[in-house]
């Protein structure tokens, strides 16, 4: 009886202690794997803001730069305009310097069409055929002789 005493009570208690580890190393393992998660969730935050705050750097600076072209359009137009009243030899070279300066965007006037179009019908994206020629999908369309 002994014998069976032993036989029984070895692997149970083996079974106690198998149990007892695998619940340490469960309890060690799985919170080894969360602060390595949160460390990279907290690298990919950071990672992120970075990036955030170059885009913001980069849009603060595009809008400075934007900001000095214009005024130093606005400089070079009033300066053009200044050399055109202080330079221009008579009244008439004036006054077309200065309308041409003046105008919206810079571009000048447009102009008038000098001949209307043709027609007012607006062009087609094939070509006119004769009414009693074949169509490009007919069966006998490019060939000279009957077949």
């Amino acid at each position: 009886m002994e014998q069976s005493l032993t036989a029984w009570l070895l692997p149970v208690i083996a079974l106690f202690v198998g149990a007892a580890i695998g619940f340490l190393v469960a309890r060690l393992l799985p919170s080894a794997a969360p602060n390595r998660m949160q460390r990279q969730m907290d690298d990919l935050q950071d990672r992120f803001d970075s990036y955030q705050r170059e885009v913001v750097t980069h849009f603060n600076t595009t809008a400075s730069l934007v900001k000095k072209l214009t005024q130093s359009y606005q400089d070079v137009q009033e300066h053009l305009s200044e050399s055109a009243e202080r330079l221009a030899l008579d009244e008439q070279t004036r006054q077309r310097l200065m309308a041409a300066l003046h105008t919206e965007d810079g571009y000048p006037e447009r102009r008038e069409r000098l001949t209307p179009p043709a027609s007012n019908e607006a062009p087609k994206d094939y070509a006119p055929k004769p009414s009693d020629a074949p169509g490009t999908l007919d069966e006998t369309y490019g060939l000279k002789g009957k077949y």
